[in-house]
């Protein structure tokens, strides 16, 4: 019976559950803007990279390098695009 309860997945969930009052925590203290916003951002890419690792089953198959090396051109296109969009619209260059 151990091994059909789904361990990896609730202790994935409690994680996740963790990391929400994390976020929670820093909306209702009173800390200053840029504590806050790095505390959420490195809590954001916790929480996906374990949605991505644990409920999405990413590194279970045998094409698990292919899907993590998605991920990062993913990453890198949005970041190329925002900090493209600021230089361009915010800051004039």
């Amino acid at each position: 019976m151990k091994e059909l309860y789904p361990a990896k997945q609730v202790g994935g969930f409690v994680f996740s559950l963790f990391l929400t009052v994390i976020a929670l925590l820093v909306y209702f203290m009173d800390m200053s803007f840029t504590l806050a916003m790095t505390i959420l951002v490195v809590t954001a890419f916790v929480q996906a990279t374990l949605q991505l690792v644990v409920f999405m089953h990413a590194g279970e198959t045998k094409d698990g390098g292919a899907i993590y090396l998605n991920v990062l051109y993913g990453i890198i296109i949005a970041l190329v695009t925002i900090i493209g969009s600021l230089l361009i619209l915010i800051w004039d260059m």
